[in-house]
Formats: C-alpha cells, structure tokens, sequence
C-alpha cells in the first residue's frame, strides 16, 4: 500500500495491522530515520533489545536471501513481537522483498530505510502493490508542516516567536528532519529563561551555514551570475543539501520577486515592499537590485522552469543532481540581460 506524505505520520502511530514490512523512502534522510525509529519504538520499548530487534545490512541479505525470512521467523527468547531493521536498502534488494512479501513467515515486523526512489523502482513498487506493506514517502519539510515541527519543538518549551524569527526558521530549516530538531534544540537551550524568540536570537544562535548557501544560490540564479551559481551549488552539494532542497530555495525567492513585481505595479513603493518580504538583508539588497528586471510574466516563466525541475527529480530516474543544475541555469541565463 501506498501511504502519501500527508497521512504518513497517522500511520507511523497507528500503523495497518496487515503491514508486514513498511518502506520508509525519500530526500529527507532524517525525516526517514524519525519515523522508523518510532514505528519500531511502538512495536519494542527498548531501543536497545537485542533479543527482539535485528539488523540486517543490505550486503548480508544479498549474499543470503533467505536470511530475511529466517529472521522474520525467529521467535524472541523474552517474549513479545521481533523487529527487523534494514537500512540504506536499494532497488538490489526488490526481488528479495518481492519473494518475502509473496509469503512471509513468522509475525515480525520488517523496518526498511531507504534514500529518494523513484516512482518507478522496483522496490519502492514492491512495497507499494503489496497489501501486506506500506511504503511511505519522506518529504523534506515546508510551508504549514515546517511551520508545525517549529511549534511542536518549541512550544513544549514554552517558546513562542516573534513573526521574524519564524519566518527565518522556515527559510533556514526543513531539508532534514533531524537536522531541523537538532538546531531547534540548540535554540531552547541558547534561550535559557528567555521565552520569547527573536530575529537576533535565531541569528545568533541557529547554525546559518545551510541558509546562507541556499541563499546564496537563490540570489546568484535571479542574478544570472553563472559562475556565483556554480559555486553555490558546489557548495550545498558538500554541506549535504538535497536538489529538491536547493530548488525549493530558488522558487521562495522567486515567489518574494513575484509578490514584488505585483505591488510595485500597483504603485507601492519598492522600498517597502522590499522590507516586508525579506527575512534578511542580504533577501534585501538582493530583492531591491533585482526587482527591476524581473517583471511578474518572467518570474512565472521561471517558477514553472523550477517546478518542473522538481517533478522531474521525484519521479524520473534521472540524477537529481543534473536536473536542479540544468534547471537553475536556465533562469539564471534568462535573467541576464539580452546581447545587442
């Protein structure tokens, strides 16, 4: 069965009791980590059972197949129900789970961790058109649900942010799960007795290096600067940041360069409108700089050239790396002004 992303949390606390083995997929290696770990936390208190937890590497199964359906079989010398983990699983495990899944014995509870599959893989597909499995998707966090891990982390802490402060968490964070909580974290403790969060606090004490790179990136792309671009993404790559991560950046700062275009039409002042849509300075000088020429028919020309980079990472094949690279090429060279 397939579990989209908005109902996979529901079904990591209350999971099918007909799912056998459950696939947890997706960019956001920390997001799949989190839900494993609380899908196995709710089958076995202990983290740490050695009698009721096993795990198995992918090279193991692959030079003995049927040590899947051993395991799954064993029974526990202290009772209750066995997990077994399987993590950094790849599409030369499909045939092995395919055979599993046909029959499986025993009543452990398979637990598989896997990077960004495609929809056509065969494994994430096996786990899919299966009805003993579920294979959930693991998206990096945006919007309203990057919004509500923020308050969920904090909130507990009694925290509460100013609206800059958040807006900077929601541009800073989101492309790994824990990543995101960890740096929440670092927030409380910085805090202290301090209960309200503000722009100068976050600045202070949220690690910046991700945001500042992913910005970087943003403004480079709107400024046509090839060889800004370049190093850019050179540099997200080596700090781990994901393409659709990276994407994801650029269309926030198109959208912003979108808003803009529409109120300065209307006749509001660009300096305002600057002001009330950046989260940053350097959002600022980019934002009042590039404005100009980017009127609103061309910042949604590059919007769908960004979107369809992003489709095409989740659901071709191709390597993500090479589409974000080619994608966000062809708008940095549209917003270079055109040769006489």
């Amino acid at each position: 069965m397939k579990i989209g992303a908005s109902n996979a949390d529901a079904f990591v606390r209350r999971p099918d009791p007909a799912a056998r083995a459950v696939l947890f997929h997706g960019p956001d290696a920390g997001l799949v980590r989190e839900r494993a770990e609380a899908l196995v936390g709710g089958v076995v208190d202990d983290p740490g059972d050695a009698f009721r937890i096993t795990e198995l590497s992918p090279a193991r199964i692959k030079d003995d197949p049927a040590l899947l359906a051993d395991e799954a079989a064993s029974l526990s010398f202290t009772g209750g129900r066995r997990v077994v983990r399987v993590r950094q699983a790849t599409d030369a495990l499909a045939a092995v789970f395919e055979d599993f899944l046909a029959s499986p014995p025993g009543d452990a509870l398979i637990v598989v961790e896997a990077g960004e599959l495609p929809a056509r893989a065969r494994l994430r597909r096996a786990f899919e058109r299966a009805g003993n499995a579920a294979a959930v998707a693991c998206y990096p966090d945006e919007g309203g649900a990057l919004r509500k891990v923020i308050k969920e982390t904090l909130s507990p802490q009694g925290l509460t942010l100013d609206p800059a402060a958040e807006s900077y968490l929601v541009a800073a964070l989101g492309g790994d799960r824990q990543v995101t909580r960890g740096e929440l974290d670092k927030l409380a403790t910085y805090m202290g007795d301090e209960r309200r969060v503000s722009l100068a606090d976050v600045e202070a004490c949220v690690g910046d290096s991700a945001i500042v790179t992913l910005d970087g990136v943003a403004i480079a792309t709107a400024d046509g600067d090839l060889a800004a671009l370049d190093r850019g993404l050179a540099r997200a790559h080596l700090e781990g940041a994901q393409p659709v991560t990276v994407l994801r950046a650029v269309a926030r700062h198109l959208q912003r360069l979108h808003r803009a275009a529409g109120r300065v039409a209307r006749g509001e002042p660009l300096e305002r409108v600057v002001k009330s849509l950046a989260h940053h300075f350097r959002i600022e000088r980019a934002l009042r700089a590039q404005q100009p020429r980017w009127p609103a028919p061309r910042v949604v020309r590059a919007m769908d050239i960004v979107l369809d980079a992003e489709r095409a990472c989740k659901t071709t094949g191709s390597p993500a790396a090479a589409i974000c690279g080619r994608a966000l090429i062809r708008v940095a060279r549209a917003a270079r002004p055109a040769k006489r």
